[in-house]
């Protein structure tokens, strides 16, 4: 089992940065972990993926070039950097691991979620 707990969040304006943070804990060797969104009456979108080894990323297109996915496994921590805001960034952002390679869907495990809002 994985426990997941995303840290960070909030209110920024477009334009600036914001970044968002995934701990773990439980058994999380050899997870693949993601980052996913859902904005209001829209479904959960996959936003980024990583390896275990932290050497295999994947983003959708309507991040790439801005977010920045990473992990720390010392730590137990992931990361997502998220660069130039939009306001169509808004939305509920969640972390999610899965046991095996990083896909963009089929994790088994997720946390909570935090809100961002990002003001016009």
């Amino acid at each position: 089992q994985v426990q997941l707990v995303e840290i960070g969040g909030g209110l920024v304006e477009a334009g600036a940065s914001l970044r968002v943070s995934c701990a773990a804990s439980g058994y999380t060797s050899n997870t693949a972990m993601g980052w996913f969104r859902q904005a209001p009456g829209k479904e959960r979108e996959f936003i980024a993926s990583i390896n275990w080894a932290g050497d295999s990323v994947d983003y959708a297109d309507s991040v790439k070039a801005r977010f920045t996915i990473s992990r720390d496994n010392a730590d137990n921590t992931m990361s997502i950097q998220m660069n130039s805001r939009k306001p169509e960034d808004t939305a509920v952002y969640y972390c999610a691991a899965r046991y095996g390679p990083p896909l963009r869907d089929f994790y088994t495990f997720w946390g909570q979620g935090t809100q961002v809002t990002v003001s016009s």
